[in-house]
């Protein structure tokens, strides 16, 4: 295999399912996402509904992590992974039922709203668990020389379903309907459910099967804490995501400030996971592992920059590209966080320290949903975006500052200690 392979992990066949895996997976979560977003908006026009939404899934994704973590590295991930999946049909099928015609016509408006609330609050529970699966599978399935080179392609794989479900959501509301779209994202998610049985059960790695969960916890929690390379990864990226984030208000922009319709809010949604999306395919050529931890900063200050361009824009076609290179730079920050998360953890500790990730970052993103609605409903949508993305660039200059370990990070030598391991 060549040293700089930018195909090393597409060279593995179980790997290539599980791309295909997670790209259907992705795709129908994406397009589920963006049209519930759409729907509770239509009925209620009210943006702090639309931050409601992220506060339903942030409560059982961030007090179920930790826990969700430890039965990760107890269980064997493939297994799991099918459960998991088949749990999301159900909520993706309840979704498409209460958009049904029967239902809307004979259903109150805040019983259908309470309803999706409720199946949201579901899908945030199930959420605790894929993050951690997926970052332990991936690591079964692929040496460990090629972690960050699998990073890169499975990172690619979910923004690329990201932005095709973005795109086609907003299209499929004014094309097929919103009950449509969603019995589409229902089939896409049992496509997901079969593939999952094309990849092989995997051993279970933990020595300590049977450890008592808070002990388990402890060390979950203890590892990431005393790694300041992770630590200072992670907080950076959480408080980006928190403050920084659009995407739980763009509905608003769409209707109300840009005046664009369902197609124009689709594209706004689409822009920002493609610029993810060429970057991470970038990155399978250009190497990250030298001076990583100045890249890292350097991607979420642009970041920052490109919101508040974003918030002050009212030219539709300026408005996607400042969301274009914010993808682009939130595209490199990931890719960076998670190669830094694969090199420097632990295979025992995967499920752990995965769903400590989920707590810093993935939960960030419903709670700065609700931030984010709830600050358009008190300030308004442009200063509610400004706003956030000024927190993000305070947020890169106190972490460079304050935490020289990661600003000075350089993975040149993991890289090069994983190829004499292997």
């Amino acid at each position: 295999m060549p040293k700089n392979d930018p195909y090393a992990a597409l060279r593995i066949k179980e790997f290539n399912i599980f791309l295909l895996l997670r790209l259907f997976l992705v795709f129908g979560w994406s397009m589920q996402f963006i049209v519930i977003e759409w729907q509770v908006y239509s009925i209620t026009k009210d943006p702090l509904s639309l931050g409601i939404i992220g506060l339903m899934e942030i409560i059982p994704a961030f007090t179920m992590a930790l826990f969700a973590g430890h039965i990760v590295d107890q269980k064997e991930k493939r297994n799991l992974f099918a459960l998991c999946i088949a749990a999301f049909s159900l909520i993706s099928l309840g979704l498409f039922l209460l958009t049904t015609e029967d239902v809307t016509a004979n259903w109150s408006t805040n019983s259908i709203l309470y309803a999706i609330y409720a199946l949201v609050f579901f899908g945030g529970f199930l959420r605790s668990f894929f993050g951690p699966i997926i970052f332990s599978l991936v690591a079964l399935i692929v040496p460990k020389k090629i972690y960050p080179n699998a990073a890169t392609w499975s990172t690619s794989t979910w923004k690329t379903a990201a932005v095709l479900g973005a795109l086609f959501g907003g299209f499929f509301i004014s094309w097929i309907g919103v009950d449509k779209t969603l019995c589409v994202v229902f089939v896409l998610v049992l496509i997901s459910f079969f593939l999952v049985f094309l990849i092989s059960k995997k051993p279970i790695l933990n020595k300590k099967i049977g450890e008592p969960v808070k002990e388990s916890l402890k060390g979950g929690i203890r590892f990431v804490f005393q790694n300041k390379a992770i630590l200072g990864a992670l907080t950076l990226d959480m408080i980006a995501v928190l403050f920084g984030g659009t995407v739980a208000i763009l509905s608003v922009f769409a209707q109300d400030v840009l005046e664009v319709g369902s197609e124009g809010f689709g594209i706004l949604n689409a822009s920002i996971s493609l610029g993810s999306i060429i970057t991470m395919f970038a990155t399978t050529y250009i190497p990250i592992s030298k001076n990583t931890g100045k890249k890292l900063l350097i991607s979420v200050f642009i970041f920052g920059v490109s919101i508040i361009g974003f918030g002050l824009s009212n030219i539709f076609w300026l408005s996607v590209l400042m969301l274009f290179i914010s993808g682009a730079a939130d595209g490199i920050s990931m890719i960076i966080r998670q190669t830094i998360l694969q090199l420097k953890t632990p295979d025992d500790m995967r499920g752990r320290v995965s769903s400590v990730n989920s707590m810093f970052v993935g939960s960030s993103n419903e709670l700065g949903a609700f931030e984010s609605g709830l600050a358009a409903k008190l300030v308004g949508p442009v200063a509610a975006v400004v706003f956030g993305g000024t927190m993000t660039l305070i947020t890169v200059f106190t972490i460079g500052t304050k935490n020289p370990v990661l600003r000075d990070l350089d993975l040149t030598e993991d890289m090069y200690a994983n190829e004499i391991e292997d």
